[in-house]
């Protein structure tokens, strides 16, 4: 129960899905929890729940594809924990669309929810653990930013833009001295509310998403959680700019 001990960490998207997981279990292991996203009362109960089981955590009400928002959670963790030393981009939306049926408007909403906020909590992040001397920033991509599909047009160039970015990101600190990390993490289909979303709860769309994935089953938020986990740990030291792959065999095939 000590693999993150003594650590701070935000998560975005932590209201619910793999973010609430990811919250829950980097608590579980020890680090004190800046519960970070739009939802407040969901928010809120996944505080309650890291507290109810011994945990440190408090909620930060935060937008992410706003600068200012990004600077005060920042601040707070800093305020409240004293400093910051795991940051998890994980915050993010799906959107449907080929590139003839998706609007101008939504394809920049995706890119501003999706990656957008990616660079703001990395540069923030950034800053915040230099201070530390050290770090670990994981910034969730998806399978879908490693191949293509179709009819996710918006959303294919947001999760690859993630993964590039990370690996910008993971140079530059690097190379800089820094010694703060920066890895990507690439989950299939797991259900999470958004995965529900897509379904609109119809067996027969969730099961085409099962047959996609030769282990012939979603995956669970804990699955990605655990991933991040290790990449939040020292045990993940001499990995930066990696591309840690989730997903049952999605992109063996």
């Amino acid at each position: 129960m000590t693999r993150v001990a003594g650590k701070v960490a935000i998560v975005t998207g932590a209201a619910n899905g793999i973010g609430k997981a990811t919250a829950i279990l980097l608590a579980k292991e020890g680090a004190k929890v800046v519960v970070a996203d739009l939802q407040e009362e969901a928010g809120q109960n996944t505080v309650a729940e890291i507290k109810a089981a011994g945990g440190e955590a408090l909620f930060v009400k935060l937008n992410v594809t706003q600068e200012a928002d990004w600077q005060n959670a920042i601040a707070v963790a800093e305020k409240t924990f004293g400093k910051l030393d795991v940051a998890v981009n994980n915050a993010g939306i799906a959107y449907n669309g080929t590139v003839e049926s998706t609007s101008l408007e939504d394809w920049q909403r995706v890119q501003s929810i999706n990656l957008n906020s990616v660079f703001l909590g990395t540069k923030y992040a950034v800053e915040a653990m230099k201070k530390v001397g050290a770090g670990s920033i994981i910034n969730l991509s998806s399978i879908e930013g490693l191949v293509g599909d179709p009819t996710l047009a918006a959303y294919n160039a947001s999760k690859g833009g993630v993964r590039l970015f990370t690996k910008s990101a993971a140079l530059h600190c690097a190379k800089s001295g820094y010694k703060i990390r920066v890895n990507s993490v690439h989950p299939g289909y797991i259900w999470t509310p958004m995965v529900q979303g897509l379904t609109k709860d119809a067996a027969e769309a969730r099961q085409k998403l099962v047959d996609l994935h030769p282990l012939g089953h979603l995956g669970e938020p804990n699955d990605i959680a655990y991933g991040i986990l290790f990449l939040a740990s020292d045990e993940s030291k001499f990995m930066t700019g990696s591309e840690l792959v989730i997903d049952g065999g999605y992109t063996a095939q």
